[in-house]
C-alpha cells in the first residue's frame, strides 16, 4: 500500500511479506568484495589503516609549492561528523608538515545542490589539486564523471566506501568513509536481540539517495526478509529534524503496537525523539547513526537506545595521509573505511569516555 502524505512532503510505504527482498546496490562494489577482488588494493588499504592508528610521520620530501585543496561538505546539520572530519584532516596535515591551501564550503544536506555544484565547478576551474566532497545523488555522479575524465583534479569522495564498478579504469583518488552496511549490520544484530519476533517497526530514511539505500534497505532485508519482524511503514524525509518529526508522528499514530523506529541519520533520529516525546511513546526503541556528540548526549539522557559510533577522526587522518603519500610519489589505495562500534544507553561512562578519546583524538583538541 502506498500513502502519499503531501502536507509533510513525504512518501510513506506500508510493507507486507510480498515486498521484494533487498538486493545489493546495482553498479557498486561492496567494500569487502572490492578488496577481495583486488588483492593489491587490499594490501594498500591495510597499510593505510595501520598508518591512521600511528603517530604522524612528517613528509619525507620538500614540496615545490603548497598543495591546493577544496572541500564542499553538507556540514549544516546536527551531526558534527563533517566539521570534526575537517578539523582532524587539517590537524593531521599540519603534523605531517604539509604546506597546503584550503577552501571550504558547508551546505545543507540534499538541499543546496546548486551551491554545491557551483562551488565544485569553481574549484575545478581554478585547477585545485584535490577536491573533497560526497556522492549521494545523480547530479553528484555526473559531476564526478566529468572531473574524472576531463580534468587533472584528484577527487576524494567522502562518506562512501563502495567503489563504482563502471569507473574501474578511472576511479577517484580515494573513497573514504565508514562502511554503511557494516554499521547497519551492527544495529540489526542489536535490535534482533532486543525485540521479540513479529514486533512492528518503522524506518525513517534520509532523502532519496545513496546513504538511504545503504543504511535503510539492508536493515529491512535483515529484519523482515531473513527474520520474523514486521515493517509497518517507511518514510523518505528531507534529511532534516522537522521532516523526520512529521514522519515519525505519522508512524506512531499508524500503530499503537509500534516497537521500534529505525533512523538513518542523526538529524532524522532527533526528529523521531521529538515525536516520541510528544506522544508519550518512550517505550518505542530508537537508534542513532554515527555516534557524534549530540547522539552520545541523547544516549546519556535515555532519548536514544543505541547508536553505531564512528571513530570519527579516522577518515580525516586517512585523507591527510593519502595526500602525503601522493606528494611522495607513493601508490594510494582506492578505498578506506574507518572503524565502527556499537554504543548503547546502558554502556558505562568509562567505556564511552574511552571511545570518545579515540574517536575525537584530533577534533576535540
Amino acid at each position: 500500500m502506498r500513502v502519499v502524505v503531501n502536507y509533510v512532503f513525504l512518501i510513506a510505504l506500508a510493507f507486507s511479506s510480498s515486498v521484494n527482498a533487498f538486493k545489493p546496490l546495482t553498479g557498486y562494489w561492496a567494500y569487502e568484495e572490492y578488496l577481495e577482488a583486488h588483492p593489491a588494493e587490499h594490501d594498500l588499504t591495510e597499510l593505510l589503516s595501520y598508518v591512521v592508528k600511528r603517530d604522524a610521520v612528517p613528509l619525507a620530501i620538500e614540496q615545490q609549492r603548497p598543495v591546493s585543496i577544496s572541500v564542499v561538505y553538507p556540514g549544516q546539520q546536527i551531526s558534527d561528523y563533517w566539521r570534526r572530519n575537517l578539523t582532524a584532516f587539517e590537524a593531521r596535515l599540519k603534523e605531517l608538515k604539509i604546506d597546503y591551501e584550503l577552501k571550504r564550503v558547508f551546505t545543507r544536506p540534499n538541499t543546496d545542490l546548486r551551491q554545491q555544484s557551483q562551488s565544485m565547478m569553481e574549484a575545478v576551474q581554478e585547477g585545485v589539486d584535490f577536491l573533497i566532497f560526497t556522492l549521494d545523488t545523480t547530479r553528484h555522479r555526473k559531476f564526478i564523471e566529468y572531473v574524472l575524465t576531463s580534468t587533472d583534479t584528484k577527487l576524494i569522495i567522502q562518506n562512501i566506501t563502495t567503489p563504482v564498478r563502471s569507473w574501474e579504469e578511472y576511479q577517484p583518488f580515494l573513497y573514504v568513509g565508514f562502511d554503511h552496511y557494516e554499521g547497519t549490520q551492527l544495529l540489526t544484530d542489536y535490535f534482533k536481540q532486543r525485540l521479540p519476533e513479529n514486533s512492528q517497526y518503522s524506518v525513517l530514511y534520509r532523502s532519496e539517495g545513496y546513504v538511504s539505500d545503504m543504511r535503510g534497505d539492508p536493515f529491512i532485508e535483515e529484519m523482515s526478509f531473513r527474520n520474523d519482524y514486521f515493517l509497518d511503514s517507511s518514510f523518505y524525509t528531507q534529511s532534516t529534524r522537522d521532516s523526520a518529526y512529521k514522519a515519525a508522528s505519522v508512524a506512531l499514530k499508524r500503530s499503537d503496537d509500534l516497537a521500534m523506529i529505525y533512523a538513518c541519520s542523526t538529524d532524522v533520529a532527533f526528529g523521531a525523539i521529538d515525536a516520541i516525546k510528544e506522544q508519550g511513546r518512550e517505550n518505542v526503541l530508537l537508534n542513532g547513526w554515527g555516534g557524534g556528540s549530540a547522539e552520545l548526549e541523547a544516549l546519556k539522557k535515555g532519548y536514544l537506545d543505541v547508536t553505531v559510533m564512528r571513530m570519527n577522526d579516522d577518515t580525516g587522518i586517512a585523507m591527510a595521509e593519502a595526500i602525503k603519500w601522493d606528494i611522495e610519489g607513493k601508490e594510494v589505495p582506492v578505498v578506506y573505511s574507518g572503524e565502527l562500534t556499537l554504543v548503547t544507553s546502558e554502556d558505562s561512562t568509562e567505556r564511552v569516555e574511552q571511545l570518545v578519546s579515540h574517536a575525537f583524538r584530533y577534533s576535540d583538541k
